[in-house]
């Protein structure tokens, strides 16, 4: 007996690591694993409450603030409590990405709300710091990218083939390597460089897939500059064949379309439809054209400012007023950034509202697209893949009527402007889209590649 007593005894003597001043009989902390729901939500309320203590109180108030949460394996830090007055957040496995800890969009008041789940979209910035062996070309072309002054999938590749001829005509083979082997991982740079910029259009990819397909069957024995010369050469034709030639085709077909005392609608500016509208003119067809525009890139006024220089008669107006306007419309003409083998037209943001409400009224839609622009992706909406428009003056074409300072977005910490650039028309909502390999209903667009004669683009 006297021996379990002496026991008992032992047990509830302090431990040598426990802080003094604590009561000998004292339980032992438990671990989380062993507390019910109620009491992990109960400490935590009381280590909120002691780090909000400790925030109020000053530095002087830390160690209280550290005892008070000795019993946490690792407490959260002053800086993810909320101040007074604002509802605490839970801190649970919600609120983890793959085991790390959430960025948490209110830590720094002074900055501007970071929209996580478009993070992923394309930032438009300017490129950093040349890595590698950047020609002055590829670095000047970058710049143009990342300030949108080289836009529409069309400018992007020709400008990007004319910048990469300038690369190779004054690209040295080192010693004991190959034009065709090296000149590759001296091209490598300088696309990374240009994606860097601004994220590479499904134009560009697949124009810089070919021209490595023309490197890589280079002939070995040709001398250097004359395998230079050729390489250029094919990258002229590339040029002609898919972009100016296939132009005129589609300007010839879709100009059928068009009959006299037409009132065309089209969105934004696409350089196809432009061409295809100014030749109509020309052959003397008499129609009328409704432009219809958005913010930020308000492109429409480009292709306004074209159309009215030659004598079309134009309508111009936002895109939330094209439900007044579409029931006068006779067809659509709308232009495409890329074209996918399920039928789908990534587009200018906005093409896929004037496509649904076109079809609701009836009015036939009709996508005017080069077949180089074809991906062999499948592509179900406009989330996964986007970019965001630079950021204008939204207030820049109002009468201001009180200091502009008072009238700007920007610059708030609570605010944060999103302008994708890009949205997915579905094919549900076209009617046809223009080729120069013919008309195709968007239920056949896988074809292209057959239709071109070749397996893949």
């Amino acid at each position: 007996m006297t021996e379990s007593v002496t026991t008992i005894k032992a047990i509830a003597s302090p431990l040598p690591s426990q802080p003094q001043g604590e009561a000998s009989g004292s339980q032992p902390p438990k671990s989380q694993k062993n507390m019910t729901k109620a009491e992990r939500r109960e400490q935590q309320e009381k280590q909120r409450a002691a780090k909000a203590a400790a925030k109020s109180a000053g530095p002087s108030a830390k160690p209280a603030a550290a005892a008070g949460g000795s019993n946490v394996k690792s407490a959260p830090s002053a800086a993810t409590v909320p101040a007074a007055g604002t509802p605490a957040k839970r801190s649970d496995r919600r609120g983890t990405v793959s085991g790390r800890e959430a960025p948490n969009m209110f830590d720094e008041p002074g900055k501007a709300r970071g929209l996580r789940i478009f993070s992923h979209f394309g930032l438009p910035k300017p490129p950093g710091q040349a890595k590698g062996d950047i020609h002055p070309a590829i670095i000047r072309l970058g710049l143009q990218f990342s300030e949108f002054k080289i836009a529409g999938a069309n400018a992007r590749c020709i400008a990007t083939l004319t910048a990469f001829k300038t690369v190779i005509q004054d690209y040295v083979t080192p010693p004991n390597n190959t034009l065709s082997r090296h000149l590759m991982t001296h091209l490598s740079p300088q696309i990374t460089h240009l994606v860097s910029a601004r994220p590479m259009s499904v134009t560009m990819g697949n124009a810089i897939r070919q021209l490595k397909l023309e490197i890589s069957g280079s002939d070995i024995d040709l001398p250097e500059q004359d395998a230079k010369d050729a390489l250029c050469l094919k990258i002229d034709n590339y040029i002609r064949d898919r972009i100016i030639i296939a132009d005129q085709v589609i300007q010839e077909i879709a100009g059928n379309k068009i009959k006299d005392g037409d009132v065309i609608l089209t969105y934004a500016r696409s350089s196809v439809v432009e061409k295809v509208l100014l030749r109509a003119h020309a052959e003397g067809k008499q129609f009328s054209v409704i432009v219809v525009d958005s913010r930020p890139m308000l492109e429409g006024k480009k292709l306004l400012s074209v159309l009215t220089s030659v004598g079309i008669q134009c309508t111009y107006l936002l895109l939330p007023a094209i439900g007044a306007v579409i029931t006068e419309a006779s067809i659509v003409f709308v232009g495409a950034h890329s074209l996918h083998s399920n039928g789908a037209v990534f587009s200018r943001a906005g093409t896929a509202l004037v496509a649904m409400m076109a079809k609701q009224h009836s009015v036939p839609v009709v996508v005017c697209c080069e077949t180089y622009k074809f991906s062999e992706t499948v592509q179900l909406d406009s989330f996964i893949k986007n970019e965001l428009a630079p950021a204008g003056d939204l207030f820049s074409s109002f009468p201001i009527t009180r200091p502009k300072s008072t009238l700007t977005l920007s610059g708030q910490s609570n605010l944060e402007i999103l302008n994708p650039l890009y949205d997915l028309t579905p094919p549900s909502s076209i009617t046809a889209v223009v080729t120069e390999v013919g008309v195709i209903p968007p239920s056949s667009i896988s074809s292209i590649p057959l239709a071109l004669g070749r397996s893949t683009l």
